[in-house]
């Protein structure tokens, strides 16, 4: 008979979010195991913001000092009309962030951050390598069982396995995203044709152009050797099998040539660009059923418009760590009720937002994402 191991929490996926899970648990003197089907560690991404709500987190855990010491410290984010360069809000960081929202907010190069995440992780608990291809709901446990054949039976599972989640499916049967209309360009530019453009090039900005097309364009170093944009840009339609196709310097400039003179200048100093597609689900009627739960994009996917997704991932670790330290692990059934109702509402109205892409277009107070603290706030 094959050999079936047991452990109290599996974490299926070490992105962003599991990662944080598994190392909230473990802190919280839980024995947790985390599941990734990756064969290893690959520095994956590129730019990524993270908040103050969330540096809150880090600091829970050990991480923020390090994480700030990588990435750029913006003093604000600019919004601005990408023909004109007209400023149309902004939003107070640096300092200001840490007086009002109780820690800092920082850009960062995603592959970065998570490198410090794993790093931080039990090696003995961290299983690179194992593809989900079966789950099996018993009495007194979930049946995992790995591609690798490995097969582990856990008290509880945690969903962290993004917006194609084999548990969610589990929870709610077989459901392709649906593609939203929108597709991204990501690109490190080249630091050295930036800098001869003789231009200013802020921290953080957002450039807009009608029908909410745009390039996020910011810092992901301290030193700000790095930089980075992401756009959004409306197409008729995804036609590709691969997660994203290479794109161009031509087409960049076929879809924003001719705007502002720091515009024209990203562009110019793009060498290799991809072209990545945004892909949308419903809000969820249900986060978990007896011993599987989701949290991230496995549960609330969202477009990547109000820089909060990763965030929303991280702050469900929190609070979901938090339900079971103060429920405890045997009533699941409550921990999972009680971390649903405490994080349904604001992971619905972020995602409804970014999906939207009216986040900083016009002038607005932030402090409603940014001072939220989910080490504290109360449980529902």
């Amino acid at each position: 008979m094959d050999t079936i191991e047991r452990v109290e929490i599996a974490v299926i996926g070490a992105g962003l979010g599991g990662a944080a899970a598994a190392a909230l648990l473990d802190q919280a003197g839980f024995s947790a195991h985390t599941f990734e089907q990756a064969p290893a560690f690959d520095r994956l991404g590129a730019g990524i913001h993270i908040g103050p709500n969330v540096m809150k987190i880090f600091r829970e855990i050990g991480l923020d000092e390090t994480l700030s010491s990588i990435g750029s410290h913006p003093d604000h984010w600019f919004s601005r009309d990408g023909n004109t360069g007209e400023y149309l809000s902004e939003i107070r960081l640096g300092d200001f962030a840490r007086k009002e929202y109780g820690a800092p907010y920082i850009t960062i190069h995603r592959g970065d951050m998570h490198a410090v995440q794993i790093d931080a992780l039990a090696k003995d608990r961290l299983h690179f390598d194992h593809r989900l291809t079966d789950i099996e709901e018993r009495e007194d446990h979930v049946l995992l069982s790995f591609a690798n054949g490995r097969r582990v039976a856990a008290n509880l599972v945690i969903g962290a396995d993004g917006i194609n989640s084999a548990i969610r499916e589990k929870l709610l049967g077989p459901e392709k995203p649906r593609f939203s209309g929108w597709v991204g360009h990501r690109a490190l530019v080249n630091m050295d044709r930036l800098r001869a453009s003789g231009l200013e090039f802020e921290a953080c900005v957002k450039w807009w152009w009608e029908a909410s097309r745009h390039i996020m364009a910011y810092a992901t170093k301290r030193d700000r050797s790095e930089y980075y944009y992401v756009t959004g840009v409306p197409v008729d339609g995804w036609e590709h099998d691969t997660p994203f196709v290479e794109s161009s310097r031509e087409e960049m400039e076929a879809i924003f040539g001719g705007s502002h003179p720091v515009v024209n200048a990203l562009v110019n100093a793009t060498d290799h660009v991809t072209k990545w597609p945004f892909w949308n689900r419903d809000p969820l009627n249900l986060w978990s059923r007896g011993r599987l739960c989701l949290l991230g994009d496995a549960c609330h996917p969202m477009r990547p418009h109000m820089a909060q997704g990763a965030c929303m991932a991280i702050e469900d670790a929190a609070v979901l760590t938090r339900c079971l330290t103060e429920i405890g692990e045997s009533d699941y059934a409550e921990v999972f009720r009680v971390y649903e109702n405490t994080r349904r509402e604001r992971a619905t109205k972020v995602q409804a937002i970014s999906n939207a892409n009216t986040w900083l277009k016009e002038p607005e107070d932030p402090a409603w994402v940014y001072a939220y603290d989910p080490m504290t706030v109360a449980l529902a």
